[in-house]
This record gives structure tokens, sequence and C-alpha cells, in this order.
């Protein structure tokens, strides 16, 4: 898939940029051959095939090292302490934020 000039001046202007005519046929070969790469992957033939949970995952044993996401309370005021160090502002224990919703 090519892309025209028009395409190219018209995502600069898109992602705010200023691009000089160097930069935008730069642009414009590098994105094409982005976009035939694409291309390419998605001509592959992936009936069949598992989904890997890492890129490795078909040349050795891996496992994925997870803990089980759960709150859990500060086991003393230490750690409590501890964990509130960093806290920008606080009340009782609490993280204060700014309200995002008004």
């Amino acid at each position: 898939m090519a892309l025209t000039e028009q395409d190219i001046a018209r995502l600069a202007r898109l992602a705010g940029l200023r691009l000089d005519s160097s930069d935008r046929q730069r642009a414009q070969h590098e994105l094409t051959r982005i976009l035939d790469l694409i291309e390419q992957l998605q001509a592959v033939d992936t009936t069949g095939i598992e989904p890997m949970a890492h890129p490795l995952a078909a040349h050795q044993d891996i496992s994925l090292r997870l803990r089980a996401d759960q709150a859990a309370p500060a086991q003393t005021l230490e750690q409590r302490a501890a964990h509130m160090a960093n806290a920008p502002a606080q009340h009782e224990g609490l993280f204060l934020v700014p309200t995002v919703i008004e």
C-alpha cells in the first residue's frame, strides 16, 4: 500500500508536525515500508496456531511471574507510614488526589 504526498501532508497536519519536502519524502518511504510489512504479516495463514504469552515460549518453557492482584492492608503502622512516605497529600492513611469529575 503506497501512501501519497497528500496522505503524508494530512498525517503531518493531524500530528501537528511541520515537515519540509525531504522529511515528507522520507516519511512517505518509511511509512509505506511499514504498511507493506503489515500486509505481509496479515497474509500469513495462522489458522490453528496458538497465541504465545511470551515470544520465547516457542523455544523455552517460560512461566510468567505473576502474583494475585489482591488488596491487603498494611500490617503495622510503620509499614503504613512507609507506604505513605511518597504521597504528595494524605489524610488518615488515605491518599488524597485532585478531583477529576466535578
